[in-house]
């Protein structure tokens, strides 16, 4: 499946612990302006209903689960998403080539299915990180060698950092979508985020998609936040 389709390019992490408060903020986006993110603890506490509800609202979803268990639980649970009506899945590169190819496969099977998409290297884990957990090299060497991995098994991309996407993008070509999260505006925040990058920066690197999620939902004001990196970003296209 290719990815013709890279607008909007903003990908708002929706990380709320309650309804209320993530259907307020999703009030003041625009579906032309943004996709929606939903990971495991808003999943957790609201379910696959919320998810439909946010796809009926006319958002397009990334479910973000980052499945990673055996080759037929982790097949299973990608058509369980798709049949939500989301635009993209990921899962962990790190589960190997046989759990990406029986995800691929299964996804495969329907006339039309969401994007599926590979977790890297998260952006919370520094080389030191890595080295604790086992992993030898940079963070760079490590997410290349699940990227190649990634596009071997048939996947459209893969998550990383956007301090990666160009090495990425120039090892792996034009047509593997990059996903980044990490990506703060110069004003915002780094929080709990090691490797990090401005809008503008991450998409001249390489990047297709930016998640942002904090200096969006958190402002005063979160439409006219995500026009202000709107605005940014338009000086790339």
């Amino acid at each position: 499946m290719k990815v013709t389709d890279k607008h909007p390019r903003i990908i708002v992490a929706l990380d709320y612990p309650a309804r209320e408060p993530a259907l307020k903020l999703v009030s003041q986006l625009d579906p032309q302006l943004c996709r929606l993110k939903v990971g495991k603890e808003m999943f957790t506490r609201l379910g696959p209903a919320f998810v439909e509800l946010l796809a009926a609202k006319g958002f397009q979803v990334f479910l973000d689960l980052k499945f990673h268990d055996i080759p037929n639980t982790v097949a299973a649970a990608c058509e369980a998403a798709a049949d939500l009506g989301v635009w993209m899945i990921n899962l962990h590169a790190s589960g190997g080539s046989r759990m990406m190819d029986a995800a691929r496969d299964r996804l495969e099977q329907r006339a039309s299915r969401p994007l599926l998409v590979a977790v890297t290297i998260l952006t919370s884990l520094a080389e030191a990180d890595l080295a604790e957990i086992g992993y030898s090299g940079s963070p760079e060497e490590n997410v290349l060698r699940l990227a190649r991995l990634t596009q071997t098994a048939g996947l459209d991309g893969i998550v990383c950092s956007p301090l990666e996407a160009a090495a990425v993008r120039a090892g792996l070509g034009a047509d593997f979508l990059l996903v980044t999260p990490g990506v703060r505006p110069g004003s915002a925040a780094l929080n709990d985020q090691k490797r990090v990058m401005t809008p503008l920066a991450a998409l001249r690197g390489g990047a297709d998609m930016l998640v942002i999620g904090r200096p969006v939902t958190a402002a005063a004001n979160p439409r006219e936040s995500l026009q202000a990196i709107e605005a940014e970003i338009a000086r790339f296209v």
